[in-house]
């Protein structure tokens, strides 16, 4: 079986590589900081490079590494970074990746701490940027400078639920000598991965769908090629964003069930997007597998299945989308997404609040709009507290 490609779901039960003189069914916790060299030029020879023995946790460790190897194989990637939180991996890139003078074109919705790092404090040490919908190709292309070095996508966006083309945004970055980075998140690698559509480089908060449980807070980058991916250790290790070994085995543990975990919820969402849409006091619904949404047809093109992320808006606005809010009894009011437990949040208020007022109704996100995370809870639970919260309205 070694020789054979395993499928999806048993790379995520039986991949990740690590040594096992024990034989030990999962990967262990090696919470140690520093490693014991065999001797003095064994440890001269892993400070070189010439050897690939531990040093230090900080640069590596077996546990980290294991997560590592993981999720560079499930998003078909050659090297994966793991960072102490999904805001960790985006500093790592933009400081990696970009210089003063150099400019990024973004998605305008995309993770709002994503955007205003950028906005407010990259851009102190000279770096430019463009914030687009990206789902329009034709605004990506418009906003390209000679200086652009990086196209930095969310899709599905957070929280629009817009869709950007991957395939094009990869050859426009490459024909205008810039790299295509791509927040995964909302995904996952079991409903999309990007590098098999030409990014340079992926990334997630592990915090959400991959580790599943609401307990761990936890980055990952994957790049395509080795180089980028060297170049990208390298600054996480000088920034000292490394993950924690105990991290790294929680999310091992969650990932072994990220297939059953998506395709319980996203067969849950599917239900409640299609309510939501008949409910006559829901103005609109954004979800990636009904047929109302815009990209629905590029969606079943480059994703897997649809995900479990829905956004919408009452025909009362924000203060019907409060009462809302404020009576759900199964959901959870909370930020985050993407664990077992289903949550409700106010983007506008809670997640994009740093975001300023303009720029987030150009990115489409209005005062009214929820955002509603699917769990793995009996959907017709989550149907009938909806339902008994719409009804207070």
């Amino acid at each position: 079986m070694k020789n054979k490609k395993l499928g999806l779901n048993s790379r995520m039960i039986h991949g990740g590589e690590f040594e096992n003189p024990l034989g030990s069914a999962t990967v262990p916790i090696y919470q140690t900081s520093t490693f014991i060299f065999k001797d003095a030029d064994h440890g001269a020879r892993c400070f070189s490079g010439e050897d690939d023995g531990y040093i230090y946790t900080r640069i590596g460790n077996p546990t980290i590494h294991a997560l590592e190897t993981m999720v560079a194989d499930l998003e078909s990637g050659s090297t994966g970074i793991a960072t102490s939180s999904g805001m960790a991996a985006v500093n790592t890139l933009y400081m990696a990746l970009l210089s003063k003078g150099d400019h990024i074109v973004s998605s305008a919705a995309v993770y709002g701490p994503s955007r205003v790092v950028m906005e407010q404090h990259w851009s102190r040490f000279g770096v430019e940027s463009t914030y687009v919908n990206t789902a329009n190709i034709d605004e990506v292309k418009a906003a390209i400078r000679p200086n652009t070095k990086m196209i930095y996508v969310e899709t599905p966006a957070n929280p629009t639920m817009d869709i950007t083309d991957l395939e094009a945004c990869a050859k426009l970055a490459h024909d205008n000598g810039a790299l295509l980075v791509v927040d995964n998140t909302f995904s996952s690698p079991y409903l999309q991965r990007p590098l098999e559509l030409g990014a340079d480089a992926v990334f997630h908060s592990m915090t959400k769908f991959l580790n599943g449980h609401a307990d761990i807070v936890a980055g990952m980058i994957v790049t395509r090629e080795k180089e980028l991916g060297k170049k990208l250790r390298s600054m996480m290790i000088n920034l000292g964003c490394n993950m924690d070994p105990h991290q790294a085995y929680m999310v091992l543990r969650g990932i072994k069930t990220l297939g059953i975990r998506v395709e319980r919820s996203q067969q849950s969402a599917m239900q409640i997007a299609r309510f939501l849409e008949a409910h006559p006091k829901v103005e609109w619904v954004k979800y990636p597998g009904l047929e109302s949404h815009p990209q629905h047809e590029l969606a079943k093109k480059q994703m897997h299945g649809f995900g479990s992320m829905i956004s919408f808006e009452l025909k009362g606005g924000l203060e019907a989308g409060k009462v809302l809010m404020n009576n759900v009894q199964v959901a959870i009011l909370a930020v985050s997404l993407g664990g077992v437990e289903t949550l409700i949040q106010h983007p506008a208020s809670m997640t994009h609040s740093k975001v300023s007022h303009d720029a987030k109704l150009k990115a489409g996100i209005t005062d009214g709009l929820v955002r509603y995370s699917v769990g793995i809870e009996d959907v017709e639970d989550l149907l009938e507290d909806l339902k008994q919260g719409l009804d207070r309205i």
